[in-house]
């Protein structure tokens, strides 16, 4: 019993590992693919609020991009309590409006990463914008994951209700329909050095590196695969080879 218990582990930990795997050469593919422009998000990308199918998922998350568009400076927004090596600060977000003639779709982007000013809550760190046209390259992906909040609904008040631009998290849907924007489903993970082609100072994108992380799940099927042949080597030991030893022992003293 004890040798099938540990067996099934170790084949499910190969089994993660094979899923982790196989998902991460899925991104990996993706993020090698020829980069969409202005006219592909515009055409392929689905609105906000609408709900994107497996299928959707799988040939949208993770595309490159190269865009080109407008920033709508003053609905940047803060997300608060992010990390990036370690230090905690903001994510900032800043809405493009794409170029004519597609200026009717416009893509939140994830611009980086900046620090916050612990000595006063309600600073924003001086993050540059600059006005016209800009040129900036990324990749499609979901808007940032939900930290957990003290009060549902609090959209994200923090630290003095809806007045500031400071965040805890950022529904793009409920962004859409309170600013009255067109905005897409999916945002855009802005790459490349801070201030790249005058793209936005004041930034870090050091993006966390996705990794299949199969190592763990080989190392621990290894381990319960090892109990396995452990707990057969004692089986046949103690009830087959020892015990025969043990009567050959006897026979030969008689």
């Amino acid at each position: 019993m004890t040798a099938a218990v540990t067996a099934a582990l170790g084949l499910w930990q190969l089994d993660r590992a094979a899923q982790k795997q196989q998902l991460f050469d899925a991104i990996a593919k993706q993020q090698a693919l020829a980069p969409w422009h202005n006219a592909d998000v515009a055409a392929q990308v689905p609105a906000a609020g609408q709900e994107l199918s497996d299928a959707a998922r799988q040939a949208l998350l993770h595309r490159p991009a190269q865009l080109q568009g407008q920033w709508l400076a003053d609905e940047t927004l803060y997300l608060d309590n992010r990390q990036m090596q370690g230090k905690v600060g903001f994510y900032v977000l800043t809405p493009l409006r794409l170029a004519p003639p597609h200026e009717g779709k416009v893509i939140i982007v994830q611009r980086g990463w900046a620090p916050r000013n612990f000595l006063d809550r309600k600073a924003l760190p001086p993050v540059q914008t600059p006005a016209g046209l800009v040129s900036l390259r990324g990749r499609l992906e979901a808007p940032p994951s939900r930290l957990m909040e003290l009060e549902a609904g609090a959209a994200s008040a923090d630290p003095d209700g809806q007045q500031s631009r400071i965040r805890q998290n950022a529904d793009i849907a409920a962004w859409a329909g309170e600013h009255r924007l067109p905005l897409l489903a999916l945002t855009l993970l802005q790459t490349g050095a801070a201030g790249e082609g005058a793209a936005g100072e004041g930034l870090q994108r050091d993006w966390p590196v996705i990794d299949a992380g199969v190592e763990k799940h080989y190392g621990y099927a290894f381990q319960w695969l090892v109990l396995c042949v452990l707990v057969v080597l004692l089986y046949v030991w103690f009830q087959l080879v020892r015990p025969r030893l043990l009567a050959s022992r006897r026979h030969a003293s008689q």
